[in-house]
């Protein structure tokens, strides 16, 4: 338990400080300028850390369950499989339907998936490592 929660936490901490360095870097500013009209004008860092341990929780919580049905023995491979699945599932689906049904930039909506999908894979070998038992 005490591991799982460490771990929860560190998923938490760190997709936080993944979205941050993504998300408010000069280069995705200047590409997500197309969500200013509607984009809020000031952020609740608080609200948002506590949404992002939340997250952690819950990617590692489904971790642990679904981890038996992941390939291979190894904590890493399961991690980067389970990376792999919670990308496609939350980035990869979200870009194409951003793509549908808005005028989204294509070097924005590359950019969002290549991006998460460093996040994801990072976020799902940590929980692939430490959570291996």
């Amino acid at each position: 338990m005490k591991r799982f929660i460490i771990t929860a936490v560190l998923t938490g901490l760190l997709f936080g400080l993944m979205d941050g360095l993504i998300n408010a870097n000069p280069f995705a500013v200047k590409l997500m300028e197309c969500y200013k009209p509607i984009a809020k004008q000031s952020i609740n860092v608080l609200m948002g850390l506590g949404i992002d341990l939340l997250y952690g929780f819950i990617i590692s919580s489904i971790f642990i369950l679904i981890k038996p049905a992941l390939p291979s023995e190894i904590g890493i491979i399961k991690g980067l499989s389970y990376g792999l699945g919670i990308w496609f599932f939350r980035v990869m689906m979200g870009a194409i339907s951003s793509w549908m049904m808005y005028n989204i930039p294509i070097q924005t909506l590359i950019y969002v998936v290549l991006t998460g999908l460093i996040e994801m894979t990072v976020l799902g070998i940590l929980n692939g490592l430490m959570l291996k038992k």
